[in-house]
């Protein structure tokens, strides 16, 4: 990988493991509607103005249905769910679940494409990997709500879904079009709920600052980056931000919010990062850096 690369890399790692942390700012004032319109509606501000000035909103319109779909299942639904969790669980423990998403589309993809083989590798890595969620849950993490980690367990769903769907539905669909359409989406459908649950009060000056970062940085910049990211190092190597987000988050959670480290929490992300490198079938491969055009492409 390129300087740039790396730099982009760990850019990517920071940037979408610290949503976890500014969510459980956000949720204590503000309610997760409230959060979810404010956040798509700052991207959205900052997104579709750069993709209109791209042509890259145009070529939508003959793929509507898809895109909203994948803007049921990868944001309206996912960003209003993760919230609502949060009301009930650590940040870190939602980042670390959040980490299922490779597993839970290794299952998806052996049960939607007769291509893939079930073989042992790929059955040993799904067993590893769902393993270490049992351990996150049940070997030292005390008080867990059930209906919240249901609430996370969907979010990882709708995380695997999102990109099956760009790439049977949207292959060659410009990328940064689909995203300011799916946040401008979201912020159309939850205005009226989002403002009219506004708190009488301004919020703290925190929380303010936590919907403004996981507008500006975690959403708008963070996907313009990520892209970019695909470009310099190809879809491979750009997916390994997978393994260190959860990580980010569960140092700021630990670090910021005094949320607990524990033992369980050490094995159950251990095994997880393990069991998806087993069962994607993740080896090391040469990529040669991709043209700047490919940012327009998933």
């Amino acid at each position: 990988m390129t300087r740039r690369g790396w730099i982009l890399f760990l850019a990517m790692a920071v940037i979408w493991g610290i949503p976890y942390l500014l969510i459980k700012v956000a949720v204590g004032d503000l309610s997760p509607v409230t959060v979810v319109f404010l956040r798509t509606a700052i991207a959205a501000a900052l997104l579709v103005p750069l993709a209109a000035a791209r042509g890259e909103l145009f070529p939508l319109l003959a793929r509507w249905r898809p895109i909203a779909l994948y803007t049921l299942v990868e944001v309206a639904v996912p960003w209003l769910l993760l919230p609502t969790a949060e009301q009930r669980l650590t940040s870190s423990l939602a980042g670390l679940l959040i980490a299922a998403v490779p597993l839970i589309a290794a299952v998806l993809g052996l049960l939607t494409r007769g291509d893939d083989r079930l073989d042992a590798r790929r059955v040993a890595g799904l067993v590893v990997g769902f393993a270490g969620v049992a351990a996150l849950l049940g070997l030292d993490v005390s008080q867990v709500d059930a209906r919240a980690v249901g609430e996370v367990g969907l979010v990882a769903v709708g995380y695997a879904i999102g990109p099956m769907i760009v790439a049977r539905r949207l292959s060659g669909v410009p990328a940064l079009g689909v995203v300011a359409a799916s946040v401008a989406l979201t912020a159309a459908v939850y205005a009226p709920v989002g403002l009219a649950w506004l708190p009488a009060r301004l919020p703290p000056l925190q929380v303010l600052a936590a919907v403004a970062v996981l507008g500006v940085v975690c959403t708008a910049l963070a996907f313009v980056l990520f892209f970019a990211l695909i470009a310099e190092a190809g879809p491979l190597r750009a997916q390994a931000i997978t393994y260190v987000n959860p990580a980010v988050a569960l140092a700021l959670g630990v670090a910021l919010l005094g949320e607990p480290f524990t033992a369980g929490i050490v094995v159950g992300l251990a095994m997880i990062v393990i069991g998806v490198l087993l069962a994607n079938g993740l080896r090391p491969r040469p990529l040669r850096p991709r043209s700047r055009a490919a940012i327009r492409d998933w």
